[in-house]
């Protein structure tokens, strides 16, 4: 991929909530690209946010968006079952590609993407583990890379949404929720993971009926650490996203919120966030902003199609883990060398 001067031209797949968050960071907060076409089965909604641009086309098929001239890249947002024909058609155009997570729903389809990208012989796809470039995850990375602390033993992680969305199931606090800790639990510690066990109390009354929520996930990695996910999406009172290393020579914690703290008419206490895209907002501008940058100099970082199929084979193991009450051991493929 060659090194581009000009402003990049960027196609958005999918307007619903996340894509057109992303158009309107592209547009108002990334430097160095611009939106020239949007991609919705919806033909209305992707007119109607095509206006608010200018120089953007709306369309209705990713093919057509792809092989128009002004496009040069294109930022994948579009449900997840709908992933696997835009990436191999963005490969078919050798267009680089930022793709929301899943980068596929299971893993066999998640393979066939990466043995795709790797007859080509070069990477094209950066996945949407927006963690990855949050301020704060970033700090606990460098702090465990530095050794200071000694080896990681355990992680303990919490995720907390306010409710759940109409049409949740049991097996998306798994595949939609827990998704991201298995990225960050790979990121932070280095390793992969080998088994999961997902325990289950009471349902919450928060929960809706025939929901499992909240869960315990349990991860065991190839480097001998123990890590834990509590994934409560029904908690009511607001999301939150908190990690703990435990290390051999001590602990880091990060997502405790407390950036401001007020004091004020006998209280005290702080701002909870209310959904992801609060909270992360950040965390996502840094993610479009280094994919725009290192597209722009012919090169593409971040996670990989390997981080999007591990993290599939991880999903399924959970769900196995979940549905069978069962420690499910986790099968991955030999990592390529592109992907080392």
């Amino acid at each position: 991929m060659t090194q581009r001067a000009e402003t990049l031209g960027v196609a958005v797949i999918g307007t619903g909530k996340m894509g057109a968050d992303h158009v309107r960071r592209i547009q108002e907060v990334t430097s160095g690209a611009r939106v020239t076409a949007v991609v919705d089965v919806d033909a209305e909604r992707a007119k109607m946010v095509a206006a608010r641009v200018d120089g953007c086309t709306a369309y209705t098929d990713p093919a057509a968006a792809m092989a128009a001239a002004d496009v040069h890249a294109v930022l994948v947002a579009s449900p997840g079952p709908a992933h696997e024909a835009a990436l191999l058609t963005a490969f078919e155009h050798d267009l680089p590609v930022l793709c929301e997570k899943p980068l596929t729903p299971d893993a066999a389809s998640a393979l066939r993407i990466l043995e795709a990208e790797r007859k080509l012989g070069h990477r094209r796809v950066q996945v949407g583990f927006m963690r990855r470039y949050d301020a704060e995850y970033m700090k606990l990375k460098s702090l465990l890379e530095t050794g200071q602390l000694g080896r990681p033993l355990m992680l303990h992680n919490r995720h907390r949404n306010v409710a759940s969305a109409p049409g949740w199931t049991s097996e998306m606090l798994i595949n939609d929720s827990v998704t991201h800790e298995m990225d960050v639990t790979r990121w932070l510690l280095g390793h992969e993971i080998t088994a999961v066990t997902v325990l289950t109390p009471t349902p919450s009354d928060n929960a809706p009926d025939g929901i499992r929520d909240p869960q315990f996930v349990i991860f065991e990695t190839d480097g001998g650490a123990i890590v834990d996910v509590e994934i409560y999406v029904n908690c009511g009172f607001g999301y939150q996203v908190q990690a703990e290393a435990v290390c051999e020579r001590g602990t880091a914690r990060i997502g405790d919120g407390h950036a401001m703290v007020t004091h004020a008419a006998g209280r005290w206490g702080g701002i909870i966030a209310q959904d992801f895209v609060e909270r992360f907002a950040d965390a996502y501008d840094r993610e479009v902003q280094a994919w725009v940058d290192a597209t722009r100099r012919g090169e593409v970082t971040g996670p990989s199609v390997w981080d999007g199929y591990a993290v599939a084979a991880v999903c399924e193991a959970g769900v196995r883990a979940l549905e069978e009450g069962v420690r499910v051991e986790v099968e991955l493929v030999e990592r390529p060398a592109l992907y080392q």
